[in-house]
């Protein structure tokens, strides 16, 4: 088997490592990355429900700095929502904060009744700048 081209952002490698997942692979030219949530660096989640979504792009642009990639490169987005039917508008006030103006990468939204005291989560896959790693 190959080794997983595992990438980490700062600070919060004990974090994943404790959870048993990689934060996101490399792999042919794309960059994958785990679901993210708004946790404070020890794992907790951040409270209220627009800081908890602030804080898990935040973790997710981490990530994206760590492989050379910005929101920019994102072609890929799945988002997982407790209760979406009153939480998206909230949620959707914040993205644009990062995602800026179109075109915007493909989403699917999926209502969920459980994140682990969570209230969203994003997974992204990224195209890795070209003449980089992967």
């Amino acid at each position: 088997m190959t080794q997983r081209d595992v990438v980490f952002p700062a600070g919060r490698q004990a974090l994943y490592e404790r959870n048993r997942y990689s934060p996101a692979i490399r792999s042919n030219g794309f960059l994958f990355v785990s679901g993210q949530v708004g946790s404070t660096e020890e794992g907790s989640p951040v409270p209220e429900l627009q800081a908890q979504v602030r804080q898990a792009f935040n973790n997710l642009k981490a990530i994206l700095a760590a492989a050379d990639c910005t929101f920019d490169d994102v072609v890929d987005v799945t988002v997982f929502i407790v209760d979406p039917e009153a939480k998206f508008e909230a949620i959707w006030e914040v993205v644009p904060e990062f995602w800026g103006n179109a075109p915007h990468p493909t989403l699917t939204a999926v209502g969920v009744t459980w994140l682990y005291g969570f209230e969203f989560e994003i997974k992204v896959i990224a195209k890795l700048p070209e003449g980089g790693k992967g």
